[in-house]
């Protein structure tokens, strides 16, 4: 399940809860919003055109502003903390699983600009390396999303070049062993 998917289950519980979906001018930054009971869930952080941010503490979804019913103490949704909470953490993990299949031995990473930043050369449970031309370079797999072509990462292959030797630079000033005497 993609994290879009996981919205639009989301908006679709919310409706189906029987909550009203008319326009609701408590929809805004900083209002609380509850649950169908009147127990808290989060707060509207922003809206971002027709989305919502609502933090739960815990973590932080976009619902559709038409998700969100009025209620006695403000916004409501058809949803308890715990059940937005485990959405959106299924939704992580769903979104996790897809990246770290983009991430096999030989599969080509794309920057920013869409064109090829290098390869996988292997990845484990925290970092991928990456084959960029006679350099590897080892990345968090956070550091990585899913694109179309494959996985993407937030900068172009001249950026990353430039990052990877500015660490090595760094790497190889760096003492090695023992500590400087006066």
């Amino acid at each position: 399940m993609t994290l879009k998917k996981a919205l639009i289950g989301i908006s679709a519980a919310a409706l189906i809860g029987g909550v009203a979906i008319a326009a609701n001018p408590a929809v805004k930054a900083g209002a609380a919003v509850s649950d169908t009971s009147g127990n808290p869930v989060g707060t509207i952080e922003s809206l971002n055109g027709d989305l919502a941010v609502v933090s739960t503490g815990s973590n932080k979804v976009s619902l559709p502003v038409s998700a969100f019913g009025q209620g006695e103490k403000g916004p409501v949704i058809a949803m308890t903390k715990a059940q937005l909470d485990a959405a959106a953490s299924g939704a992580k993990a769903n979104a996790k699983q897809e990246i770290t299949a983009q991430l096999s031995a030989g599969a080509s990473i794309y920057g920013s600009d869409g064109a090829v930043v290098g390869t996988v050369d292997s990845t484990d449970a925290q970092f991928a390396t990456l084959n960029i031309g006679d350099q590897k370079v080892k990345l968090p797999l956070d550091s990585f999303s899913k694109g179309g072509q494959g996985a993407v990462i937030g900068m172009t292959a001249a950026e990353l070049k430039a990052a990877a030797g500015v660490s090595a630079q760094q790497a190889s000033a760096a003492p090695q062993g023992g500590s400087a005497q006066n």
